[in-house]
């Protein structure tokens, strides 16, 4: 019989859901921080960017050896290191190849590897790569046991924890990433000012590193325009930014003539998009002091930009540009890294440094110790063989007569020609004398065995002597960052500093309206909302030719330097350009080709923006309030939502406000007059209530003066005014329901 708890359910573990899901966002968020976002403070790599270099090193691909193609690198670094798509593997490949990504590559590539105008690179099969000089500095030591060595994900194979890092990888090629809740952004720095701070650095700790590193040095080179305080708090904070300039010059093109050439841009600018959007402002109209932009880059960069007329000055066309493009962008600096590869810290300047500095002396004293462990095996060696060739004859008869000769050189009692006192042989030496070719038993061998000998124990002696002074220790790493120094310092081919570092010029920019030609226009906008502007100032009542079906409604004089604003039922404010509503000729074009326009929606009020002048905004349902005009300026196409309008009601009403009283009339044609005090100024929102009904909704509202009465055109045309005693009886405080308007007053229930 089957034993009754076969069958049992397992065990279920309970516990709460808040709980279970902290422990387990929490160990991702650790994984991702970890593994994936933030460099490593003593090497600068994150993991795929070390098993990616140390899986090259295993294939040899060191800097003089022949390329392999990249399939073949990241299927090594997918199959045996790292256990992710080989996708994320190659983007880490082709960046690490990228000139214009990184100001000193890792990687050297052949083969198409994207460029700076934002082109992909080809895939993995038809690209091959090696390592670099500066990626072979990265990985020297590391047969030395300079770093410590774990396993790989399926314990086939080992892989470094950190590399040993000659070069100050971190702070000279910069990191990027995000992780959960943190990020990092550190940007690349030129090695030889980097090298120079390490100096001074390791001479006295509490050295002013940014006095002698000005500033990030960037591969595409620009013009940072950062104070130089500005730069110093940042690096002392380990937070901040950096606002790099594009580089350009004028060239003369002969009687007054001149073009602007771009020959460097901002780092991680895409040139094509760059372009792109120097011609957008060109054909928007935003920039008007440009003309054109051409892009004729071929091996560099050389953008051509054009202005409208000699008689622009470059310097203010510019200046334009930087703020309307990406020109000029600012490079955010989050020094955020692993400190010992485990503890993530916003760090200074100064705590990256002294965190590489540490890093290469623990790797000096790892090193150091491993060679003495060496140096110790072979003066083991050497002192057998020494012995042997002092006592060949014994050593020649014991090896012929013994069965076993080993035990029997072991067991002797040997002279070594440098103590009285006897030796006696270790397993090592007896091993290695009884594996010596008969060749190596001249007289000339013997020396070269002392020579060798005396060398290192004199090698011995000078490491201990580094493994107990901690100032011959850091006199080495000196030694060891001065040749980084000269292999890819500022005197080094393609070291010198890329990025200028400049005050930013004091040019005064004049506002877009003042760089458009002033000129008249009378604007016109048809009932279904098609919109012209006339050119000169024509008489609003003109007959004008309109679309089937279509009339006139809005007619008004402006300059192509007024912004014109549209408000819609729905109580959304839109700003149109006068420059750049469409000519006079043809029906003009329709209004919501120009702005957001809601299917349902429609114009309730075009008009010209004065500064300093206000409306009064009115809705069907009987609420409003005043506003200036400047609140309604909308910076977008979609516009700002001016008033709040109740369920069903739309905006009727946008009047300016020139008097100290206010007439409201509803529907149902009663009229009521009360203070214009007793409205709020609001910049948007609902207003309060201006009139009450039982039935219907607010018509019409006008601002006027009482002392000059309530005026309003009858339907022959002829001015109708109501004054003194009679005004007297339509006063009521706001929110009344009024009464009956006067006889004569308009049957559409309007005042205008």
């Amino acid at each position: 019989m089957a034993d009754e708890t076969d069958d049992a359910p397992p065990s279920v573990t309970s516990e709460p859901l808040t709980r279970a899901l902290g422990e387990r966002y929490l160990q991702y968020a650790l994984s991702t921080i970890m593994h994936r976002a933030l460099p490593d403070a003593r090497d600068g790599l994150k993991p795929v960017h070390r098993r990616l270099l140390y899986a090259m090193r295993q294939l040899r691909l060191d800097p003089a050896s022949p390329f392999k193609k990249s399939a073949r690198v990241v299927g090594d670094v997918i199959g045996k290191y790292h256990p992710h798509g080989e996708l994320s593997v190659y983007d880490a490949l082709v960046r690490a190849a990228q000139d214009f990504s990184l100001r000193y590559p890792l990687i050297e590539g052949q083969g198409n590897f994207g460029n700076i105008d934002g082109d992909n690179a080809a895939a993995q099969r038809y690209t091959e790569a090696r390592l670099t000089a500066v990626a072979a500095a990265m990985l020297d030591g590391l047969d030395e046991d300079a770093v410590d060595l774990r396993a790989t994900y399926d314990g086939s194979e080992e892989e470094p924890v950190v590399l040993p890092g000659a070069f100050p990888n971190l702070l000279a090629n910069g990191a990027a990433g995000i992780a959960v809740g943190m990020a990092t952004s550190i940007p690349p720095h030129n090695a030889g000012e980097l090298c120079a701070a390490l100096l001074a650095l390791i001479e006295n700790p509490q050295a002013d590193v940014a006095a002698i590193v000005p500033g990030p040095d960037f591969p595409t080179g620009g013009v940072m325009i950062e104070p130089p305080e500005s730069v110093a708090e940042a690096y002392a904070t380990g937070r901040g930014g950096f606002r790099l300039r594009a580089r350009w010059r004028t060239e003369d093109l002969g009687r007054g003539v001149y073009q602007i050439v771009v020959t460097e841009i901002p780092y991680q600018v895409q040139k094509s998009k760059l372009v792109e959007r120097l011609a957008q402002l060109v054909l928007e109209k935003k920039a008007p002091m440009l003309a054109d932009v051409r892009d004729e880059s071929a091996e560099d960069v050389r953008l051509i930009l054009e202005p409208r007329s000699r008689a622009v000055d470059p310097a203010v066309l510019m200046e334009t540009l930087f703020k309307l493009s990406d020109l000029e962008t600012r490079f955010p600096l989050n020094m955020n890294a692993l400190i010992d590869g485990r503890t993530p810290r916003v760090c200074s300047l100064r705590e990256l440094l002294l965190a590489f500095l540490g890093h290469r002396r623990e790797v000096l004293q790892r090193r150091s110790r491993h060679r003495l462990e060496k140096i110790a095996r072979r003066l083991e060696l050497l002192e057998g063989y020494i012995v042997a060739f002092l006592n060949l004859d014994r050593v020649i008869e014991i090896i012929r007569g013994e069965d076993e000769p080993k035990p029997a050189l072991m067991a002797e009692d040997w002279s070594n020609g440098d103590s009285p006192t006897p030796v006696r042989l270790t397993d090592a030496q007896a091993e290695a004398i009884l594996n010596m070719r008969l060749r190596s038993l001249r007289k000339l061998e013997e020396m070269a065995l002392r020579q060798e000998r005396d060398a290192l124990t004199a090698e011995q002696a000078d490491l201990t002597a580094l493994l107990e002074s901690p100032a011959k220790q850091w006199a080495r790493i000196a030694d060891q960052v001065r040749e980084i120094d000269a292999r890819f310092g500022r005197d080094a081919p393609g070291g010198a500093r890329r990025t200028t570092i400049a005050a930013a010029p004091q040019v005064e920019i004049m506002p877009p309206e003042a760089m458009i030609e002033r000129e008249p226009i009378t604007v016109l906008c048809s009932k279904n909302g098609w919109i012209r502007a006339l050119r000169g100032t024509q008489p609003l009542d003109a007959e004008v030719k309109h679309k089937d079906g279509d009339g006139p409604r809005f007619a008004f004089h402006a300059e192509t330097t007024d912004r014109i604003l549209a408000l819609t039922r729905s109580g959304r404010a839109f700003t149109l350009s006068g420059d750049k509503l469409p000519g006079g000729r043809g029906m003009g074009e329709p209004l919501r080709l120009m702005i957001d326009l809601a299917n349902d929606d429609d114009v309730a009020a075009l008009f010209v923006h004065r500064p300093g002048v206000k409306r009064l905004l009115a809705s069907s349902a009987g609420d409003g309030f005043v506003v200036a005009e400047d609140d309604l300026i909308a910076q977008t196409r979609a516009g700002r939502q001016a008033m709040t309008l109740a369920p069903g009601a739309r905006l009727v009403v946008a009047a300016p406000v020139t008097g100290d009283h206010v007439a409201v009339v509803g529907e149902n044609r009663r009229l009521s007059v009360f203070a214009l005090t007793e409205i709020p100024e609001l910049s948007k929102g609902k207003g309060v209530r201006l009139q009450k009904y039982k039935d219907g909704g607010l018509s019409d509202a006008i601002v006027f003066w009482k002392g000059e009465g309530l005026a309003w055109k009858d339907s022959a045309g002829r001015t109708r005014t109501v004054a003194g005693p009679e005004l007297e009886e339509y006063l009521f405080r706001r929110a009344s329901a009024g009464r009956m308007a006067p006889r004569g007053f308009p049957r559409n229930n309007r005042f205008a």
